[in-house]
């Protein structure tokens, strides 16, 4: 216990110092939201990962599909690092770093209102962003203070408050530069945190081979399989068709989510988008390949502890898993966690409040505020975000999984297609993008209340799917926008080239 408490009081100080260090980068707006546009490419590909992977997919999407799945949900982290990372960066880093600086532009409704030529989209996108943040945020908080029960014994609610109060001193007083700080930070410890634990865990069920073969003849309890032996070693799974929608929920929502995108808008030049390419993916096989194959062996544990009123609880598997490592190994997958969960924390909290008020307050409920304000204001609402969070938290309505599946869904739902299309291909409309925010949202929404879509994880994948389809087709039959508002918007993307004399063509051609 002393050396859990040790590492937990070494981590805090650790955050509470970097958040006073990064006070002199928070003195106006572009510096408290983005860093002043000038984080280096270790930072940003760290914050993107150290967002991306929070308590949520350690102890919720590993435990739950690790123990759905077995082996073959190793395919949702190859999918994480391929699609959710690498594709992310190589399709909508450097374009995004290009046109949100072309357009000045410091969240993701911002750059909407402006790409779009549209006020009412902003408001629109901030309103949604705002929404479904929350439910994200308190599946963070479940999370980690499941695996804080496990490791100290502490009450739920203690573990809530007291990872709400540290994240709020840490980005009120840095801004993002005191995030990005410490995800770096955060992210060393989570890269060889998860080394450790799989190694360990692999470890006390005998070694890989004895606990692949173990997994390898246990029967299916997933109707599809008709109860065979060794589905959970298979390559697909019992379950390909539900797996294949939390590989395209997790991997693809990336791409339309607003704490993640926001970070290719802070990194410094166009040349550090491909040093954090390469880094990005690194650590997304490393963390999210690693949670997901140690989820893999979650049936190897003994089900009367994961188990209650004869129904699975699928939070409890990862730490039910980690509760039989030695005291100074546990208390390294607390700060694990930890770190990956305040690092998704904090950016969270970070956007929400730039978001409500850099597009909803400013220029609509108050017209002229000075940068002193919209910062004063910023910090105001990372504490009302913070607590209403926290109060939904209390009182989770469902697993963490769902929860994170009804987020991600109306997300990236909404906004990934406005956002891709609108990065590549002049012909995305104004109506075209309402019918993408009312197809995610819609989709999600509905789904909570009808059930039409068994899995809220699968209901969000296929509200991604259509907005990509239905954004085009609506685009392709309502008005257009007016040509120079278009012109201005893709004129970034235009470079002149230049062309040595002596390799070029003479004007006159001399005949002998």
């Amino acid at each position: 216990m002393a050396a859990k408490i040790i590492l937990l009081v070494l981590f805090f100080g650790v955050m509470i110092m970097v958040g006073l260090y990064s006070r002199k980068s928070t003195k106006d707006v572009n510096g408290f939201v983005l860093g002043g546009r000038s984080v280096g490419p270790w930072l940003t590909a760290f914050a993107y990962g150290t967002s991306y992977f929070s308590a949520v997919v350690f102890v919720g999407y590993a435990g739950q599909f690790g123990y759905k799945y077995g082996m073959s949900s190793t395919w949702i982290g190859i999918g994480n690092a391929l699609i959710g990372s690498l594709m992310a960066w190589v399709l909508l880093g450097r374009r995004t770093r290009v046109m949100s600086k072309h357009l000045d532009t410091a969240t993701m409704p911002d750059f909407f209102g402006r790409r779009y030529h549209s006020k009412a989209i902003k408001i629109a996108a901030a309103i949604i962003a705002f929404v479904f943040l929350i439910p994200y945020t308190a599946s963070v908080y479940n999370g980690l203070s499941r695996l804080f029960g496990m490791a100290f014994d502490i009450p739920y609610e203690v573990c809530v408050l007291v990872m709400a109060l540290l994240t709020g001193v840490y980005v009120i007083l840095g801004g993002y530069m005191a995030t990005a700080i410490n995800d770096f930070i955060q992210g060393i410890i989570m890269l060889f945190g998860i080394v450790a634990v799989v190694v360990s865990v692999i470890s006390n069920n005998g070694g890989f081979f004895e606990a692949y073969k173990n997994l390898s003849i246990l029967e299916s309890d997933i109707p599809a399989t008709q109860g065979l032996q060794g589905a959970f070693v298979s390559f697909f799974g019992p379950d390909p068709v539900n797996l294949l929608g939390v590989v395209i929920l997790t991997s693809l929502g990336t791409w339309g989510l607003p704490q993640m995108v926001q970070k290719f808008y802070a990194i410094k030049d166009e040349r550090s988008i491909k040093t954090g390419t390469i880094i990005s993916t690194f650590f997304a096989i490393v963390v999210a390949g690693g949670c997901y194959f140690l989820g893999g062996f979650a049936r190897l544990n003994s089900v009367d502890k994961i188990t209650v009123d004869g129904k699975i609880v699928y939070d409890a598997i990862i730490p039910n898993m980690l509760s039989k490592l030695p005291d100074i190994l546990i208390g390294i997958v607390v700060v694990l966690v930890l770190s990956a969960s305040m690092s998704t924390l904090s950016s969270l909290v970070l956007t929400s409040s730039s978001t409500v008020t850099l597009d909803l307050i400013k220029g609509n409920l108050v017209k002229n505020m000075s940068e002193k304000k919209q910062v004063f204001i910023m910090r105001v609402f990372i504490v009302v975000f913070i607590v209403v969070s926290v109060l939904m938290a209390l009182k989770p309505p469902t697993f963490i999984a769902q929860l994170m599946g009804i987020s991600w869904g109306a997300l990236a739902g909404a906004f990934l297609a406005p956002l891709l299309y609108g990065l590549y291909w002049k012909g995305v409309t104004r109506i075209g993008v309402w019918a993408g925010f009312v197809s995610g949202v819609g989709i999600t929404v509905v789904n909570m209340f009808t059930k039409w879509i068994a899995s809220p994880i699968n209901a969000g994948a296929i509200a991604m799917i259509a907005g990509l389809v239905v954004v085009p087709l609506v685009s392709l039959i309502t008005p257009k926008l007016d040509k120079g508002e278009i012109d201005y918007s893709f004129k970034c993307y235009d470079k002149k080239k230049v062309v040595e004399e002596k390799i070029a063509l003479p004007d006159d051609v001399v005949q002998e």
